[in-house]
């Protein structure tokens, strides 16, 4: 039997790995010139994409890792090179030109797969949990439990990402870019923090 002491905490600490109040600015930041509709589509997009990754790590994660031979820690520092590619697409707005290069096969680059389900949502931090907590419990009990509290704070970061035209509006066009940058700078900051955990492991860094 899996008491409400177990769920209080794992909630807990996957809302602040996760961090909702953290991913709904970038989230605005990466779908600031699109409408409404596709904002929300996105929004589902990514938190069912998300929901889906943790899932199967949540059943198979540590066993497919250990498997093919990949520690959390080489994890950790190939996320952190992902979002450290974000960072510098937000930085020096080459988006922009992306989204130019592209204007004649779509109308919007769509981020949702990445970098917002991968690795923003479903990163290294969030991965490394679920697979902790579906270990605090024997077989699918341990899945399920682990997977019930992650749906619940899917469905927070959720809530939160449909609340991004409002953010937009409030921000407005000078506000975004002021803000993308500066979200720039924090998400190079979090990759290199990846990065130097998984090297630690390896006595590279200290």
């Amino acid at each position: 039997m899996i008491d409400a002491a177990f769920f209080i905490t794992a909630f807990t600490t996957l809302f602040v790995v996760i961090d909702p109040f953290g991913t709904a600015p970038i989230f605005v930041a990466l779908t600031q010139e699109m409408d409404a509709r596709t904002r929300r589509r996105i929004a589902y997009r990514t938190c069912v994409t998300a929901a889906l990754i943790l899932i199967a790590f949540a059943a198979f994660g540590e066993a497919v890792l250990g498997f093919v031979g990949i520690s959390m820690e080489a994890f950790k520092v190939a996320g952190g090179a992902l979002l450290f590619l974000t960072a510098l697409d937000m930085l020096f707005e080459r988006r922009t030109k992306r989204r130019e290069d592209r204007a004649e096969e779509e109308d919007h680059p769509d981020p949702s797969v990445f970098p917002l389900a991968i690795p923003l949502v479903a990163g290294p931090g969030s991965i490394a949990t679920i697979i902790l907590l579906a270990g605090e419990y024997p077989g699918v009990q341990g899945i399920a439990a682990a997977t019930a509290v992650m749906l619940a704070v899917m469905a927070v970061v959720l809530l939160f990402f449909l609340a991004g035209g409002l953010i937009a509006r409030i921000l407005g066009k000078t506000g975004l870019n002021v803000l993308t940058r500066l979200l720039g700078m924090l998400l190079a900051a979090l990759s290199v923090q990846f990065i130097l955990d998984g090297l630690k492991a390896f006595g590279f860094a200290s």
